[in-house]
């Protein structure tokens, strides 16, 4: 796949959008000046993090598409794990976040182009906190408190040598998903869910829902066993 470094962006997401290349690409920046992570909130990005979008042309419908973020978060821990040593520890939380020792390390953003339900151009968004992890008191309360991973394991990984590990485990997940499809990436995702079989609470802009975390299903929704029978939930904010 090809790169594209740049020393500051507003975003490589909105950067990504705008440049629309003919292949498969990972856009890394020193910095961003507007960073942003899910429902637009700003994500805290000095240099020594990592910041980076991998665009893609998908072909499959937007349903099929959206799973690509179970992938980016698989690839994520792999690449923690090659580059660091460490397997215990890192877990994924639904939908789209990686944790260490129960802390925010990573989170994910896909952001895509199309008309309907055909997307022309996926942006996966993908910040990691290498050295450096936002204050505390700016995370909205109950959410999971951020960390880093220099704080966290002692060891300092450079945006660059973590590009490498990341582009290689995320083409692993992706030969996978489109040779086999979702099945495999679920059942891998599963293998490092954080929470699994504890009572958790999903939130949505209008309501929330209390129950046992079961399980994800075949189009990545959570499945929560509540007292009112099992609820699929394809959308929300989890807290623990």
């Amino acid at each position: 796949m090809a790169r594209i470094s740049l020393d500051s962006v507003d975003s490589t997401n909105a950067y990504a959008a705008q440049l629309a290349p003919a292949g498969p690409t990972w856009i890394t920046a020193a910095e961003q000046t507007g960073g942003r992570g899910r429902r637009g909130r700003p994500w805290q990005s000095p240099r020594g993090n990592f910041y980076g979008t991998l665009v893609l042309q998908p072909t499959e419908d937007a349903a099929q598409v959206a799973l690509r973020s179970f992938g980016a978060a698989l690839a994520l821990r792999d690449a923690c794990v090659a580059l660091t040593g460490l397997e215990v520890g890192l877990s994924l939380k639904w939908p789209n976040d990686v944790l260490l020792n129960g802390g925010k390390l990573a989170g994910i953003l896909l952001e895509s182009n199309g008309a309907g339900p055909k997307i022309s151009q996926l942006c996966i968004g993908i910040g990691v906190n290498l050295i450096a992890a936002p204050p505390r008191d700016l995370v909205e309360q109950g959410a999971t408190p951020p960390v880093s991973l220099l704080a966290e394991t002692g060891v300092r990984i450079s945006p660059e040598a973590f590009l490498t590990a990341l582009a290689k485990s995320y083409a692993h997940w992706e030969s996978i998903f489109a040779n086999q499809g979702f099945s495999p990436l679920r059942t891998a995702w599963l293998s490092h869910a954080a929470r699994l079989g504890e009572t958790i609470t999903a939130r949505t802009g209008t309501s929330s829902e209390t129950g046992v975390f079961e399980t994800i299903d075949a189009s990545g929704a959570l499945i929560l066993k509540t007292t009112r029978g099992r609820r699929a939930i394809p959308a929300a904010e989890i807290f623990f």
